[in-house]
């Protein structure tokens, strides 16, 4: 059986100081695994996915466009999104987040 293991997310990398890093951390033919550090002050503007996604958010604040809502997001925060529902997020300071995308089985 394959398994992906990481004892500590928050040791996979450094904060960047500028832009917005990216590292998968898993990807097959059913999920796909990310997980993002935002600089303060970094944006993703609008945007849509097929796929049905969920956010975790590991350290920091940010502001996040659900939809038409906006809401505050910090440690612990846990988001859902259904396919096509347009977000975008807003780093208020440094930010790791985990994003697990969910690809149609049909």
């Amino acid at each position: 059986m394959d398994y992906t293991f990481f004892a500590n997310l928050q040791q996979e990398f450094t904060l960047p100081e500028k832009g917005i890093l990216s590292r998968v951390l898993h990807k097959d033919e059913k999920v796909n695994v990310t997980l993002f550090g935002f600089a303060a002050a970094e944006e993703l503007s609008p945007h849509s996915a097929p796929t049905p996604a969920v956010l975790y958010f590991l350290q920091g604040e940010a502001e996040l466009q659900l939809g038409t809502d906006k809401v505050k997001a910090e440690a612990g925060s846990f988001v859902y999104m259904p396919p096509m529902l347009s977000h975008a997020i807003s780093a208020k300071t440094g930010l790791r987040m985990l994003l697990v995308q969910m690809k149609d089985q049909s």
